[in-house]
């Protein structure tokens, strides 16, 4: 049976995502192998369903009706599995930072590392955390593809739209490999823009549209058009996440604003911070910028650089303009009212946000 979704009924989509991600955990239970302590298993159940936007699952939701498919039970699943591969991607990525919260509750290899410390276990606990953390992405990964693979979809289709989501964690790996080299590199604005646009805001926006256009059999030009209309939008969700990451509320984002200043994550608007500092920000950047004990009175300081050098201006002028671009690019595409009114909806959802 059909059932029809209105497009702004996000909720009640996020709703049907999650529904289907708790279904398709509950039958990974009875396969779970004898012997093999079950905190993993747990563990990622938490984490999966514990909150989270959604917006990979909407937006490859989306980009089927976009592609004249129809509501039903294997579009929501096939949509909900992208949220298995966002985890695997948000578990490394936290590794890679070395950041201890995420949605307000520790990171995966901050939860085993407490676990390894509590328990008087053997060994590094940081080294136990990283590790169960690494296997934990990889299983997420792993049931993402399975996930996919098993939603209902005639094998066909399942086919036409792998070929996309393959395509997605090539360039989700590669730009996280990017952004490591860019850490030891340049810093420079266009390698920021690069690191994002790989890393972060294709697989935000434009493989999931593609993804969910190809399973419905979409023609080219859709394809192209969602590209035209994601890349941008995918580059200011990304450009408001940095923001997000060092002015935003810790309650409401749940994640430490102290992280990717300490970690010295290069982002466009640090790139744009340097650029335009003068000799006395260029130090006392070089200083606080990337030290792993920066305390709450150096971030202020760097947050007062911040600004003075107009880099966060600079940064939401970016983002409005990417938005206004990815919004003109929707008007053009060959999407019908329904689609395009949710896809507007969306699109305010990623940019205007606090967490």
């Amino acid at each position: 049976m059909t059932v029809t979704v209105a497009p702004t009924d996000v909720g009640g989509l996020r709703a049907r995502f999650d529904a289907e991600l708790a279904a398709f955990l509950d039958r990974q239970g009875p396969d779970w192998p004898d012997g093999a302590p079950r905190g993993v298993f747990t563990a990622l159940q938490r984490f999966v369903l514990a909150g989270g936007k959604r917006l990979r699952p909407l937006f490859c939701y989306w980009g089927w009706r976009g592609g004249g498919g129809e509501d039903g039970a294997p579009i929501v699943m096939a949509s909900a599995a992208l949220e298995l591969f966002h985890a695997f991607a948000l578990i490394h990525d936290d590794i890679l930072d070395g950041s201890d919260r995420r949605r307000g509750e520790p990171s995966v290899h901050r939860l085993f590392a407490d676990l390894h410390a509590r328990s008087s276990w053997r060994g590094d606990p940081e080294a136990y955390g990283r590790n169960t953390a690494l296997l934990c992405g990889d299983l997420c990964a792993a049931w993402s593809d399975q996930m996919f693979h098993e939603c209902g979809l005639p094998t066909e289709q399942v086919h036409r739209g792998y070929a996309m989501f393959a395509l997605m964690r090539t360039e989700v790996i590669a730009g996280e490999y990017l952004d490591l080299v860019s850490g030891v590199g340049d810093g420079s604005v266009a390698s920021a823009l690069t690191v994002i646009r790989m890393k972060a805001a294709r697989y935000t926006v434009t493989r999931p549209l593609q993804i969910g256009a190809a399973l419905a059999g979409g023609p080219p030009e859709l394809v192209e058009a969602f590209a035209e209309f994601g890349d941008p939008l995918g580059d200011a969700f990304q450009l408001r996440d940095d923001v997000l990451g060092v002015f935003g509320d810790p309650a409401v984002t749940g994640k430490s604003i102290l992280d990717d200043l300490r970690e010295g994550k290069p982002t466009v608007m640090m790139a744009l911070a340097r650029s335009a500092a003068d000799r006395a920000q260029t130090t006392r950047l070089r200083e606080l910028f990337g030290n792993p004990e920066l305390d709450a009175d150096g971030a202020a300081e760097l947050r007062t650089i911040i600004e003075a050098t107009g880099a966060r201006a600079r940064i939401e002028q970016m983002i409005r303009v990417r938005t206004e671009q990815a919004l003109t690019a929707l008007e053009q595409a060959p999407v019908d009212g329904e689609t395009r009114t949710a896809l507007v909806g969306l699109a305010e959802q990623a940019i205007d946000r606090r967490s």
